[in-house]
């Protein structure tokens, strides 16, 4: 049955709201006063709440503002009665929390259509509160999942740090690194455009799409010619697979590299992603970090888009790191936004005085976040060369 809490000093008041409700089918619960009212409401927890305005000790309006304050009560329906019907009476009740205003003298049958009207959108509300909690659940699920497909870390021969840090709505991240034989290692980070699953599952179409051809590729099963150690092709392919109007209008950006261990030598191409930045061993801030990074349109954009690739060596005891955007654009204080400088300068930094370690990193960037949660996906791999 219905809950109905009606608060109110005035016992005649109570007696015909209680009689009408009644008959209406409704379990009425009464207080004669805001303190009784307040704690019989969070001990019934009623859908629906009349309470006078104008009574002695707590007001109507302070009873609501406490009641709003509690998580479990901050959806159940509140009128308020009250004989103050301007404006301005009515502007200070909705700030302050009221749903709705019912009028001295009471009218029986506005009672009852205003208390209806209370309780669909009570209903509603909860239907609401009940959805956002499945689909959070389905998030977590989603989030889980496809952490649990991204790579374990590496410790030999070159380590491989990585973290993911999914967003509150899920967005479209997702990376990968494996040796396509014993001396050259690919990798690769990804970010589809928007976030929720919409974002999660291109990704996810990605991954799959590359991890089976490289699994054709160990099978000798025939398949579409690929060569992964050339990126330029990689991208080209992937354009090509992943057109928007095939996935929803999503796109997505990635940088691809692959590094030759018996050459020390890094070949990459990046279409629309933040550059993957090479710190070298031992050298001023200035001379320290070297962007790596290729023009390019992100994928899935234009089917004749081209690709670019380049090389670089890498010297002993450098670091790569690799990155979703999410790592840098972050909220500060003041209202603007952190940004990729900001991001290189805390890179150099931690290296000379923490050294590298992807824990303090995003230790530093959550206390940078003024806000609770990271408004993207943050990946980001590191890769510690060896030094001899």
């Amino acid at each position: 049955m219905i809950k109905i809490l009606v608060i109110d000093d005035d016992s005649t008041i109570c007696l015909v709201l209680s009689k009408s409700l009644t008959k209406q089918g409704y379990q009425v619960a009464l207080a004669s006063n805001g303190l009784q009212g307040i704690e019989l409401a969070r001990q019934l927890r009623p859908a629906l709440i009349i309470c006078d305005w104008m009574m002695p000790g707590l007001d109507g309006l302070q009873v609501c503002r406490q009641i709003k304050a509690m998580p479990e009560l901050s959806t159940t329906f509140f009128i308020l009665l009250t004989a103050r019907d301007t404006p301005e009476d009515r502007i200070l009740g909705l700030d302050t929390g009221a749903d709705e205003f019912l009028s001295k003298p009471i009218h029986l049958q506005e009672l009852k259509a205003r208390v209806r009207a209370g309780l669909r959108i009570h209903q509603l509300t909860q239907d609401l509160h009940l959805t956002n909690r499945e689909l959070e659940h389905e998030r977590l699920e989603a989030a889980q999942y496809l952490q649990s497909l991204l790579p374990t870390q590496l410790a030999t021969p070159i380590k491989i740090a990585s973290r993911f840090l999914p967003s509150r709505q899920l967005g479209g991240d997702c990376f990968d690194y494996y040796w396509l034989d014993r001396d050259r290692l690919a990798l690769y980070l990804l970010d589809v455009s928007g976030h929720g699953l919409g974002a999660t599952l291109p990704a996810l179409s990605v991954l799959q799409w590359m991890r089976s051809r490289n699994d054709k590729d160990r099978t000798h099963r025939p398949h579409h010619p690929l060569d992964r150690a050339e990126p330029a092709r990689v991208l080209d392919a992937l354009n090509q697979a992943f057109e928007m109007e095939n996935y929803q209008d999503k796109y997505f950006t990635i940088w691809y590299g692959i590094y030759d261990r018996t050459r020390r030598q890094l070949v990459y191409a990046s279409a629309g992603h933040p550059p993957a930045l090479l710190l070298a061993p031992e050298a001023e801030p200035a001379e320290a970090v070297r962007r790596l990074h290729t023009p390019g349109l992100p994928i899935g954009m234009f089917s004749e888009a081209q690709y670019e690739q380049d090389c670089c060596a890498i010297a002993p005891g450098s670091t790569l790191y690799l990155f979703s955007d999410g790592a840098y654009e972050l909220h500060r204080e003041n209202g603007t936004r952190w940004n990729l400088e900001e991001f290189v300068k805390l890179l150099v930094e931690l290296r000379q005085h923490d050294g590298a370690d992807l824990d303090i990193l995003l230790d530093r960037l959550r206390h940078i976040e003024t806000q609770p949660f990271f408004d993207d996906d943050l990946s980001i791999l590191q890769l510690d060369f060896p030094e001899n």
